[in-house]
């Protein structure tokens, strides 16, 4: 049966300001709720399901939370992050009476607009873990705490000029970092023990591998299916279903990062970045950029 859900977005989170003990919002980029048992009501209608079209961080320091994520039922206790991904369907169920929960709602473009870069997302970094509760240390959740309050801080105390957003960005940047950073950690405590692979998995495995060491000449899903010798519709199938993001999906992010960091950090010019990054010419670059981010090289540069 096809469930229905509401689409929410940050004017609509920004009622739950009511029901927060500590409460900023950065323009369209970003809403911070902390909430505890002190704030009794959830803040929004939570009968039904709900679609968030950005980012959800979910900074559990006490207590419990029954949440459904895409129709599986998690509990988020203490000492857990939740990383809820754009477009998931997000329904709470209920929340204990000792909680304690930082949340931040990331809004797409602000998302897009995060320079991370490339060389951070090794092979070992592509899969997402179906269970998107992620358990930390006590001085993990110390740090990222951290983190979130300097966000919030920033969106309280400071204007929307160009420099509290390149501060935001640069802190939500931190933030991803630490928490590849967290999961590097962890696999590589693992490496010693025993993993079986399906097959599957390690085409998708080497896959990422090679993206990542040919994203910038190669963006054709057949190459890529070519040196693993399946067809591009296995290649594109297996990798949707393991990752969640089609093998396409996966390429242009790659070239997209790439491209956003050139353009800013480089010093390069727009032509510059799309011979390196193997484009016929700039208008076929600026049109492949546009039609994935929004927005032409030269308005990303001016933002």
């Amino acid at each position: 049966m096809k469930m229905s859900e509401k689409l929410v977005d940050l004017s609509l989170i920004t009622q739950m300001q009511r029901y927060a003990n500590d409460f900023s919002r950065f323009g369209d980029s970003f809403v911070f709720i902390h909430k505890t048992a002190e704030t009794a009501g959830n803040g929004l209608d939570m009968s039904m399901p709900m679609r968030f079209g950005g980012l959800l961080f979910s900074l559990c320091l006490a207590g419990d939370v029954s949440v459904d994520i895409n129709l599986s039922n998690y509990h988020i206790t203490a000492d857990t992050v939740a990383i809820i991904g754009p477009d998931s369907i997000v329904k709470i169920n209920e929340v204990g009476d000792d909680v304690d929960l930082y949340t931040l709602f990331i809004s797409p473009e602000f998302i897009r607009d995060v320079n991370i870069d490339i060389n951070a997302l090794g092979p070992r970094m592509y899969s997402q873990p179906r269970n998107p509760l992620f358990k930390l240390s006590a001085d993990e959740m110390s740090l990222l705490k951290r983190y979130f309050e300097l966000l919030h801080i920033t969106a309280k105390e400071s204007s929307e000029d160009v420099y509290t957003k390149n501060i935001s960005r640069c802190l939500l940047a931190s933030i991803l970092y630490q928490m590849m950073q967290f999961v590097s950690k962890r696999r590589e405590s693992e490496a010693d023990e025993p993993v079986q692979f399906s097959r599957r998995m390690n085409y998708v495995q080497e896959f990422i591998r090679l993206v990542h060491k040919y994203y910038r000449k190669e963006r054709s899903v057949g190459f890529y299916a070519g040196k693993l010798f399946i067809s591009p519709k296995y290649l594109s199938l297996i990798v949707k279903e393991s990752t969640g993001r089609s093998a396409a999906e996966w390429i242009d992010e790659y070239v997209i990062l790439e491209a956003k960091n050139m353009l800013r950090f480089s010093g390069k010019n727009i032509q510059q970045v799309a011979y390196e990054l193997n484009f016929t010419s700039q208008s076929s670059f600026g049109k492949y950029f546009k039609h994935l981010t929004g927005m032409s090289p030269s308005e990303f540069i001016k933002a």
